[in-house]
C-alpha cells in the first residue's frame, strides 16, 4: 500500500522551510508549522519538478552562512 506522499491520483503542495529546505507534502494534509507553501496545490510530479528546479543547494541557511556563503548561493 503506497503512503500519501507517493499517491499519484492525489494533489500536493511545495514547501519550504526557513532553512531553505523542500518538502512535497500531500494537499489534504495540515502544512507543518515551520514551513510555508511555494507552490499550490499540484499534481506530485509538477510539485517535484518545482523542488528539483529550486532547491539547487542542499546545505541548510545557517551551514551556508556558518561557511560564509550568501543564503542565496
Amino acid at each position: 500500500m503506497s503512503t500519501p506522499f507517493e499517491d499519484p491520483d492525489a494533489t500536493y503542495l511545495a514547501l519550504v522551510n526557513d532553512e531553505g529546505q523542500y518538502s512535497v507534502w500531500p494537499a489534504a494534509n495540515d502544512v507543518p508549522a515551520g514551513w510555508r507553501i511555494v507552490l499550490e496545490e499540484s499534481g506530485r510530479q509538477a510539485c517535484l519538478d518545482h523542488v528539483e528546479a529550486h532547491w539547487t543547494d542542499m546545505r541548510p541557511v545557517s551551514l551556508r552562512a556558518a561557511m560564509g556563503g550568501q543564503p542565496g548561493e
